[in-house]
């Protein structure tokens, strides 16, 4: 059996700013480039050369506006924004790479079932085999309100409809044989019809006739990439996902979360190592203990408390300016709202001795902080643990946070033999199988 190998997936966003709220203040921070071509292009050249397995983009389809009923605080003080669709910048990252794995983040509530089929799989396909479906279900009524609806479906429906929107996806890709193409000029044969077929899926919400017009890529369709961690969502990850993003605030949570997804997958008829787990990451690394440290004092001092609450707000669907201390939460979500973050917080009030306001008004990202090898050490440890598979590497600062985990992270990782010198594969899919 061939040893067990860590898996490193790159957080990204089309804007300065990721999941912390002050990072594109840095004086290293690169502002004037988030919109050009280059920037993403330098960025995923990075990472195929530390041979990280993927990147994905994290999306919204509107503006946060929930803390306060206004956008001024994500507008005004830098806050996680997308500020070009990612589905058009992830070309431009697959033509200055060849083996990264590619992720845009779509959802199944607000995207039609063959228009997702029909724009993932053409990347598929010019990636040769390289794309990451984040599958989201969305949360927030401003996005609902983005496309005509008054407010977003409650979260089982939202799951139930995904379903749906999954099989119709994978009929539409398994619409082509992957030897449909014949190309033969002297019969006058470009293509074998009998290797294309209807997908003619019908389910409560869902229906598609079929076939797609593009054919199937090397990996036969995109790997499918989810966050949920209601027990809903849950049970959605142990039938399709292939990757897992998450986040937990302890050691002893993280494998709790591990053992409970392996077991639903297994329980699917899946094979555990089928499902990868990475818990999200952020990472402050230095040349010393004490310097990183002092640089992670920095980085923190930059974020603005406004736009904390806001993004604490805008992640559990809840105004959170207007939580007393003795008030109802799920009240003010309604519909709204992500159960992981939800979980998070309450961690991080329970470990604080605090309450939920408290700790949302505090929630930077917990970093893992110091030198290349102490940064090292705590990856192994969880790693090794089984509290994941792997990690989501979330940056502070662009492009400063991942140019230093690739340059120095990621060679203690190969040095200890954790994670690959050089990718095995040619398709996403197939590098998660390391």
């Amino acid at each position: 059996m061939s040893k067990r190998m860590m898996h490193l997936v790159a957080y990204l966003k089309t804007g300065p700013t990721a999941v912390h709220g002050g990072g594109w203040r840095h004086p290293e921070a690169r502002l004037d480039d988030i919109l050009e071509p280059e920037r993403y292009e330098h960025i995923a050249r990075e990472l195929e050369a530390a041979c990280f397995d993927a990147c994905f983009f994290a999306d919204l389809l509107g503006l946060y506006d929930i803390h306060k009923g206004s956008l001024e605080s994500y507008v005004k003080h830098g806050g996680q924004i997308s500020y070009l669709d990612p589905m058009t910048v992830l070309p431009i990252m697959a033509r200055a790479t060849s083996r990264l794995g590619l992720g845009a983040t779509l959802s199944t509530t607000f995207y039609n079932a063959y228009h997702l089929a029909r724009s993932l799989g053409s990347l598929d396909v010019l990636s040769k085999g390289r794309v990451a479906w984040n599958i989201v279900t969305s949360a927030t009524d401003l996005e609902a309100q983005n496309f005509g609806f008054d407010e977003i479906l409650p979260r089982d429906v939202r799951y139930d409809h995904a379903d749906e929107v999954l099989e119709a996806c994978c009929a539409l890709w398994d619409s082509w044989d992957a030897d449909a193409f014949v190309h033969d000029k002297q019969q006058g044969v470009f293509a074998d019809p009998s290797k294309v077929h209807y997908a003619n899926y019908k389910g409560q919400w869902v229906s598609t006739r079929g076939p797609l017009s593009i054919p199937r890529s090397p990996q036969g369709h995109p790997v499918l990439m989810q966050a949920g961690s209601s027990e809903r969502g849950r049970r959605f990850a142990a039938r399709w996902a292939e990757l897992i993003f998450t986040a937990h605030g302890s050691a002893t949570a993280m494998q709790d979360f591990y053992r409970d997804i392996k077991g639903r997958v297994t329980s699917e008829g899946r094979a555990p190592e089928d499902c990868k787990i990475l818990v999200q990451s952020t990472v402050v690394v230095a040349e010393t203990d004490a310097i990183a440290r002092e640089k992670a004092e920095y980085l923190n001092s930059l974020a603005n408390q406004e736009l904390i609450l806001a993004m604490s707000s805008s992640n559990v669907g809840a105004d959170l300016s207007k939580l007393t201390a003795d008030g109802n939460l799920s009240e003010l979500q309604g519909n709204q709202g992500i159960q992981g973050a939800v979980d998070f917080l309450n961690g991080k009030a329970q470990n604080a001795g605090t309450d939920f306001k408290s700790a949302a008004q505090k929630s930077l990202p917990d970093q893992i902080v110091g030198t290349a090898q102490t940064v090292a050490d705590q990856l192994q440890a969880l790693f090794e643990s089984r509290a994941c598979d792997g990690f989501v590497v979330s940056p502070i600062y662009h492009p400063g946070s991942h140019e230093a985990f690739c340059r120095s992270v990621v060679p203690e990782l190969q040095r200890r033999g954790l994670f690959r010198t050089a990718y095995s594969g040619q398709t996403l899919r197939d590098n998660l199988k390391d």
